[in-house]
């Protein structure tokens, strides 16, 4: 399947919002997994259903509702019964293609990221879907499979780690994308040493692998752009959002969110450009080298032709032809021959084209 867009023809020409999933299914069963926590405890387990965390999310705690695995779609629209969420919003949740994007709603906020991981054994970037409703009192996650990039927020919760154990519902869902955005800037780096590294090889050694290489490199940064580029312009609308879900003290967190990404497109955009600088290199080394070998080839047939002139005058069938009986007329006809050719190079080097 396509990474930069996914097939929609089960969807071609349903009502909107009819759920249909469109993705890889990469899971069996779909679960849901709670975790809700206040300064001073924490509760963290699995659900049957997804009405089971409904207390949770009717207390002043902090409720963290993850659900893994999009293809069960009666029970991402159970999901949505439970927490009043569009019928939009659902839809977009079981559509993996969707952009990045921030929709603002009455009572809850809908963001869409992508998260990625970069496959060392493949050499690609790979990305998952991550929808998220931050409401009054729960955030809820919707990933693609389990696994994620999370694991180091869920760390700080159970250690009680800094203040995430301290603060509100909103300041967890800032450091959910900020652990994404971390992770852009993890693969990006990872990505960038990788470039640097193949300068030194188009300059030695422009083979046709590392031509390969950079083209590779060159798409996966613009598959990276792709998901990061729109997920800046909502962080970017999202720190300049004014909302009741999103206290005051979080406000500068989310500022330092959108600095971050912006910095995630600079970077990006500057190995972009740094690909195509190796790219032009590359060409330019390549042209040199056939440039050099056209010269060889071409002063070696300069060198021929006179020889060639020569040999064809006297290897014609005239019966009376000067010198053609004379005893030393093949060996000075040799001697003509290296002469005219140490003559001609002699003019090439002082020419310089040697």
């Amino acid at each position: 399947m396509a990474r930069f867009l996914k097939s929609k023809d089960a969807a071609i020409g349903k009502a909107p919002g009819e759920l249909i999933f469109i993705g890889e299914q990469k899971v069996q069963e779909s679960t849901i997994r709670v975790i809700d926590y206040d300064r001073d405890n924490l509760s963290e387990q699995e659900l049957k259903d997804i009405k089971d965390g409904i207390p949770y999310t009717q207390t002043e705690t902090v409720t963290w509702l993850n659900i893994n695995g999009l293809q069960d779609t009666e029970l991402i629209r159970q999901v949505g019964r439970v927490f009043g969420l569009h019928a939009l919003v659902m839809e977009d949740i079981v559509n993996t293609s969707q952009r990045p994007k921030m929709e603002e709603y009455d009572d809850y906020l809908f963001f869409v990221v992508k998260m990625m991981r970069y496959d060392e054994t493949e050499g690609i970037v790979k990305s998952e879907q991550l929808s998220m409703i931050l409401g009054k009192s729960f955030v809820l996650t919707f990933q693609e499979q389990p696994g994620d990039v999370f694991e180091p927020v869920r760390d700080r919760i159970r250690k009680q780690k800094g203040r995430i154990r301290k603060v509100g519902i909103d300041y967890l869902a800032y450091a959910l994308l900020d652990t994404i955005v971390d992770n852009y800037i993890f693969i990006i780096e990872r990505l960038g040493e990788k470039i640097e590294e193949i300068e030194d090889e188009i300059l030695d050694n422009p083979t046709q692998d590392v031509l390969t290489r950079i083209n590779n490199y060159k798409r996966e940064m613009n598959y990276l752009r792709k998901s990061i580029r729109p997920a800046r312009e909502f962080m970017l609308h999202f720190s300049r959002l004014d909302s009741d879900l999103i206290q005051e003290d979080t406000a500068p967190f989310l500022k330092d969110l959108l600095d971050l990404a912006n910095q995630a497109v600079e970077v990006i955009d500057t190995y972009r450009e740094m690909l195509s600088d190796h790219l032009n290199i590359y060409n330019t080394g390549v042209s040199n080298r056939l440039n050099e070998i056209m010269k060889v080839l071409t002063i070696f047939s300069a060198i021929f032709i006179p020889l060639t002139f020569i040999a064809g005058i006297y290897g014609t069938n005239f019966e009376y032809l000067p010198e053609l009986r004379y005893r030393y007329s093949y060996f000075i006809m040799w001697g003509v021959f290296l002469a005219v050719s140490l003559a001609m190079l002699r003019f090439f080097r002082k020419m310089l084209w040697l």
